[in-house]
């Protein structure tokens, strides 16, 4: 008794000279003497295509079909083939694609039309190729961790669903002495992130998303944002700040080593380039916690690396601000004038963990170089208190660890690193 016939694999090449080709259809398909057959099934695997009784031609594996589309795509296929592949067509999308770029590619072969390929084909295959991926552009080291928290962030918003993006949030900071706070929802962290990060795509030559009359000062521009939303805000926020952080990414990644020293203005002070980024990735790392803190998300401390840079960051701003409080007559005073550049009284800064290491904050004058003999305290915390004390998010009273030599210029150093919060 014979089988049914059945498909072989691909066909040999034209030029195959060993033996002719066998078609794919059709009697002279046929394996002679077959044992006989109990079911149905196809080669690509049981009981998926017509049933093996005499006469009827089972329906072709995925593999033996795909090989098929650059025929089809030139319509060198026999009807029988042109009907199984088309077939296949409706049920694979993968197969459907991939048909569908070699129809367009034959297209191209036609010497009735103008061979001058289209201005735009390259801008189109561009822009097809960064929205299915993006582009691995060389990102600078010092915008590394800018990058990372941002994907980071909104890794966690893809994960949180609608309502959750009205959940309320505290955002905490300080002034002067104490803490204050304000309420808001997930949403209004991402808006208040976009619009500080407007200060940046500012000095980039990028467009502001609150226009070229907004404030400013990182505080003024995130209020001018929630009073000037017509509703609450919702996830629809998500986009322009991930479509934002991308670009300001691609930018500065794009616009060579200079860039780096670029003035960033906040209002009442102004940061480089590197470090304003570096800014933005620890306020966007703190607010990621936030929102997972409302959401019950967990969620990691940034990279010992990143952590580091961070810390150093703060660190570097520390002997300013202890200046800053000086003046407002919120610290002790100077002890003694220290010539710039001059070695004066130190406090040892020790932090512990993942990114931590050793600084030595200059206490009488910004313009003074820390040294480790000249150091009068040491203050000993770990990397993430540090940084949650910098954030505004524990008192300075709780912050420290361990705490050895001048209570005074502790005390003033630890409020000096409270108030680099802001909203």
């Amino acid at each position: 008794m014979r089988g049914a016939p059945r498909i072989p694999g691909p066909r040999s090449a034209a030029d195959d000279l060993d033996a002719p080709a066998r078609p794919l259809f059709g009697p002279a398909a046929t394996e002679p003497e077959l044992p006989p057959r109990t079911g149905g099934g196809t080669l690509g695997g049981p009981g998926g295509g017509s049933s093996g009784g005499p006469g009827r031609v089972e329906r072709p594996s995925h593999s033996v079909l795909k090989s098929l589309l650059g025929a089809w795509a030139l319509s060198a296929c026999s009807a029988e083939e042109t009907a199984a592949v088309e077939e296949h067509l409706g049920d694979c999308a993968p197969c459907a694609e991939e048909a569908l770029r070699l129809r367009d590619a034959v297209a191209l072969l036609h010497t009735d039309r103008d061979l001058d390929l289209d201005p735009l084909l390259r801008f189109r295959v561009l822009e097809n190729c960064l929205g299915r991926r993006p582009a691995r552009i060389p990102v600078p080291t010092w915008a590394n961790p800018y990058d990372a928290e941002t994907a980071r962030l909104d890794a966690l918003l893809r994960d949180i669903g609608e309502s959750e993006w009205h959940a309320p949030v505290r955002l905490k900071w300080f002034e002067g002495e104490r803490q204050v706070s304000r309420r808001t929802t997930v949403a209004g962290v991402i808006g208040h992130l976009m619009t500080v990060d407007g200060l940046v795509a500012g000095a980039l030559g990028l467009d502001d998303p609150l226009g070229p009359a907004a404030p400013a000062i990182p505080t003024e521009r995130t209020q001018a944002f929630w009073r000037g939303a017509e509703e609450p805000p919702t996830r629809t926020i998500r986009e322009p700040w991930r479509d934002q952080s991308h670009t300001l990414v691609r930018t500065v990644s794009f616009a060579g080593r200079g860039v780096a020293e670029l003035s960033v203005s906040y209002g009442d002070f102004a940061l480089p380039l590197r470090d304003s980024l570096l800014d933005r990735a620890f306020e966007c790392w703190i607010h990621a916690g936030d929102i997972a803190d409302a959401v019950d998300y967990p969620y990691e401390p940034p990279s010992g690396s990143h952590l580091h840079r961070m810390i150093d960051l703060a660190a570097r701003l520390l002997p300013a601000a202890l200046a800053d409080r000086r003046r407002a007559g919120l610290a002790g005073p100077a002890r003694q004038l220290v010539a710039a550049g001059a070695p004066g009284r130190s406090l040892h800064l020790e932090v512990e963990g993942s990114g931590g290491g050793n600084w030595y904050i200059a206490l009488d004058s910004p313009a003074a170089v820390g040294s480790a003999d000249r150091a009068v305290a040491q203050v000993a915390l770990e990397g993430v208190e540090f940084c949650r004390l910098v954030a505004g998010h524990i008192s300075p009273e709780e912050a420290a660890a361990g705490q050895d030599g001048d209570r005074e210029a502790i005390r003033d150093v630890l409020f000096a690193a409270a108030s680099l919060s802001r909203l």
